[in-house]
């Protein structure tokens, strides 16, 4: 048995672990707060403590990022050939496959994931997008323009510097990873913030960061609230661009501390509200029916693209309603590091009692509750809540319109094609959608008609990382995910020289 078989006994060995206070990332200094503050780790499975991380002043992200633009100022990364950062970030990679079971059950612990769903999302997904950057550097070239014979005209990618990189609770180590691995890749250096509620594993892999040769100041962890360390990353001078996933609220809060101080690019996927569109002609109902299940509730619903709005032809409506709660029949949520677990812990109690309070206010807009509306297994002390289908969803409702980010799911009928784009199309988000046809046509045109900047045919989830994703509409900008995403890390610069 190797030490990262996943087996529900080493699972159990290692779900009790001590965790030790944890400190931030500072230059090559793991630090407490300038001000001491420390706030508790409360894990989602049973609501109770485990351990601390450092609570972050402006005065810490002020400190990291001066270690920052030291450590690009200096060169010590960015002048490194790009076979070398090639070498550092693949041995990252090793370092972080040699920990998977250890860092994915801290994650679990953490952030409520089931563990089945986190041992190829976290620690799996950054090993991979880790690995396609270090191995996609050292084969990305400038250009020569095709200019007159007197001139030569160049055009160089250069590292933009300093990057602050601000993840969500969801997805810790994938979307930390989508940011981290391109920003590194070409050279800049990075202040990362994680969510208050989920950066054990992320701290971990920055441990193994500096194991594996990253030079001291070009990454840097500062753990704190978002309304204190996030603001004054975004509020910073010296801090060149900012790359976020997180609300559509704070994205705009965000935007506008870039704009009043020294108007960074900020970079924003801000969530959705994503249509999965069912046609009568989708042929294998069944496994439209096995992808909508694991569409909005794998991860609790708690999943940026999570196709939280079933829209479905009125002629098969009723034996597709009947498809899912023949599934959710047997359908286990609960304890996430139980291998058995389909669906883990909502991550934290503010956001469990937002869940509830959407299901209510659809129950008080005329939705009908089929199946869920309520909390589940309170007496374990953790964060569950029931997977929850709502009917009769009036696309003018609040539940239509607004994400939960949980596992509920609202259905709407349509009968036509149109009646469905209109539909698709009829909330401020964009970032994902499905269809389920088998007319290749009308697949075709949906795909161009739906304003998404990922589109499933015949599937809910599974873009890999040589695919962007993408938000249209208030879904965001730019695209974390594939050769794509470099474009945000670098700047574009000309040398014209005369001949």
């Amino acid at each position: 048995m190797t030490q990262n078989a996943v087996t529900q006994a080493n699972i159990d060995q290692l779900r009790t672990a001590q965790i030790a206070p944890q400190k931030m990332l500072i230059g090559s200094d793991w630090r407490s707060s300038q001000s001491e503050a420390v706030m508790e780790v409360i894990s989602p499975i049973d609501g109770a403590a485990f351990t601390s991380i450092a609570s972050g002043s402006k005065a810490d992200v002020d400190a990291a990022v001066a270690a920052a633009r030291s450590s690009f100022e200096r060169g010590v990364w960015r002048n490194m050939p790009p076979m070398a950062r090639k070498a550092v970030l693949l041995k990252w990679a090793d370092l972080i496959e040699a920990d998977t079971l250890a860092l994915t059950v801290l994650g679990v612990r953490d952030n409520g994931t089931e563990i089945g769903m986190a041992e190829k999302a976290e620690a799996g997904s950054a090993i991979r997008t880790i690995r396609f950057y270090a191995e996609a550097i050292d084969k990305i070239y400038g250009e020569v323009a095709p200019t007159p014979g007197s001139h030569l005209g160049m055009i160089l990618r250069e590292p933009v510097g300093v990057v602050a990189a601000i993840v969500p609770w969801n997805f810790p180590l994938m979307i930390g990873a989508w940011k981290l691995a391109p920003a590194l890749a070409v050279g800049n250096s990075v202040v990362l913030k994680p969510a208050e509620t989920a950066s054990l594993s992320l701290l971990r892999i920055a441990a193994l960061a500096l194991e594996a040769g990253l030079p001291e100041g070009v990454l840097n962890v500062v753990t704190g609230t978002g309304d204190v360390v996030g603001d004054a990353l975004s509020a910073s001078m010296d801090v060149d661009i900012l790359t976020f996933t997180g609300s559509g609220a704070v994205g705009g809060l965000i935007m506008q501390n870039a704009g009043r101080s020294n108007r960074k690019a900020c970079y924003l996927e801000l969530g959705g509200k994503s249509p999965n569109l069912v046609f009568a002609d989708a042929g294998d109902m069944e496994a439209a029916a096995d992808a909508t299940i694991g569409g909005i509730f794998r991860n609790a619903g708690q999943v940026c693209v999570a196709g939280s709005r079933l829209m479905v032809e009125q002629s098969v409506k009723a034996d597709f309603i009947g498809l899912l709660n023949d599934r959710l029949a047997g359908f286990r949520t609960g304890d996430p590091l139980q291998l058995e677990t389909q669906a883990g812990a909502i991550n934290n109690a503010g956001q469990l009692a937002r869940i509830a309070q959407h299901v209510d206010d659809a129950a008080s807009q005329g939705a009908d509750i089929l199946t869920g509306g309520h909390q589940m297994l309170a007496e374990s002390g953790g964060y569950y809540y029931a997977p929850t289908i709502l009917d009769k969803v009036d696309r003018d409702s609040s539940i239509f319109q607004s994400e939960v980010f949980g596992p509920v799911l609202s259905v709407t009928t349509f009968e036509d094609e149109a009646e469905a784009v209109a539909l698709a199309n009829g909330t401020d988000y964009g970032l994902a959608a499905a269809i389920f046809t088998r007319d290749l046509s009308r697949a075709h045109r949906m795909v161009r008609e739906i304003k998404a900047g990922v589109v499933h045919v015949n599937c809910y989830g599974g873009p890999d990382i040589t695919v962007p994703l993408s938000g249209m509409k208030q879904s965001g900008n730019g695209s974390d995910k594939s050769l794509h995403a470099l474009d945000k890390f670098t700047d574009l610069k000309t040398a014209w020289i005369a001949l």
